[in-house]
């Protein structure tokens, strides 16, 4: 069979990890279990699609139990890369293990990074120090307005983040300074991504928009994208896909501004791409409710995603593998605001894959990136052991 007769789907749940990994003392991450502590403080999750698929067979989650014969095969997969990024999990899913951290800027960013930043902006800043974006915003926004000087922030992430009100500094102009910070943030200051984070609204009460835009780090080396691009199948990426590999390896980037309409043009995309890779990336779970520990909401989101899968399974054609995994955790009923360094979880299905095969825990993200290159007849990157010759099914 041809690989351009077959069809990718990865779903990635942003930040929907499930258990904290051996080494999250090291991240101070110790109890950190997204799905599970979620599901408890919400008295139990709604999500039947997954359940059937077998996410309750990973582990036990109030409200999703476990069942004696998925519909798919399921596992959880650890983190190889050193982080607990978007970008390290996006890039490890692809076969890109990164293996030195991300810098990161606790106390802020120093003079050297500062003063060519306020230099080649022609502005002077305000902030630079870690924060929560809701708060700062608040902190400073009022004199962002009177001043016009943007607000530079970070957190726990490899991020250099600024926040404009969009009637101060319109969006093309904040989107141009966060530009130049992502050309000047380079060698040991490469932080993994810049963020544009606009807002509205008057003092006391300051909002952020969904005009947020990512600068990413440009992949170091080739991911598993680039071997379908090169092997001329399409590759889609709904969500912020485009912005975490940079655009690296897509040949279609389609921008969303919620994970409601992350899912509908992923269903559009389903009826009008018949082979390679439709990637999706649902950043609500992270972005809106992990961050803002918010686990009712979270448990909300999941049961939202869970109606729309439901729309999705049947769109499904025989050749195609679908994958639901995430990127990373980040636990909304623990004090800390930032991701946590957790295992994914792994579902995998197709109208022509075995079922109910336990594929147990994974030594890398990376697995993923390994079992599709094997599923398109794909070289892949060395990175991973493959699963596929666990699932699929007879005549594959």
């Amino acid at each position: 069979m041809s690989g351009d007769s077959r069809r990718f789907i990865l779903i990635v749940l942003d930040s929907v990890g499930i258990g904290e990994l051996p080494d999250a003392h090291l991240y101070s991450d110790q109890g950190s279990n997204t799905l599970v502590n979620t599901a408890r403080v919400a008295g139990g999750l709604q999500v039947p699609n997954l359940g059937s698929l077998g996410l309750g067979n990973i582990a036990p989650i109030l409200g999703v139990p476990r069942v004696a014969n998925p519909t798919g095969n399921f596992g959880k997969m650890a983190e190889k890369s050193v982080g607990k990024d978007s970008i390290s999990g996006h890039w490890e899913l692809m076969g890109l293990v990164t293996e030195r951290p991300l810098p990161t800027y606790p106390d802020g960013f120093p003079p050297e990074v500062m003063e060519p930043f306020q230099e080649a902006i022609g502005r002077e800043t305000l902030g630079n120090k870690t924060a929560s974006g809701t708060v700062i915003i608040q902190e400073l926004g009022q004199e962002h307005v009177v001043t016009g000087k943007p607000i530079v922030y970070t957190s726990a992430d490899s991020v250099f983040q600024v926040a404009a009100h969009e009637e101060v500094i319109p969006l093309d102009e904040l989107y141009r300074i966060c530009e130049v910070a992502r050309e000047q943030l380079t060698g040991k200051h490469a932080v993994g991504r810049v963020i544009a984070r606009p807002f509205v609204g008057q003092r006391g009460n300051f909002t952020r928009t969904a005009n947020r835009k990512d600068f990413s780090l440009y992949p170091p080396s080739p991911t598993l994208l680039d071997q379908l691009k090169e092997a001329n199948l399409p590759v889609v990426g709904i969500g912020k896909i485009e912005d975490l590999f940079a655009g690296r390896g897509i040949t279609q980037a389609i921008h969303t501004k919620s994970n409601q309409e992350t899912m509908v043009r992923l269903r559009e995309q389903m009826g009008l791409v018949t082979g390679g890779a439709i990637l999706v990336n649902l950043v609500d779970f992270d972005m809106l409710w992990g961050h803002r520990n918010n686990p009712q909401a979270y448990a909300q989101g999941l049961k939202d995603f869970d109606v729309q899968l439901g729309h999705i399974l049947p769109l499904m054609q025989t050749e195609d593998l679908l994958i639901i995994t995430a990127d990373h955790g980040n636990d909304p009923t623990t004090p800390s605001t930032d991701h946590s360094r957790e295992y994914v979880p792994l579902l995998a299905y197709g109208p022509n894959v075995k079922k109910g095969v336990p594929l147990g825990v994974r030594g890398s993200f990376a697995d993923v990136a390994a079992t599709v290159a094997e599923f398109f007849q794909l070289p892949g990157t060395g990175q991973g052991q493959s699963f596929w010759g666990k699932i699929a099914g007879s005549g594959q």
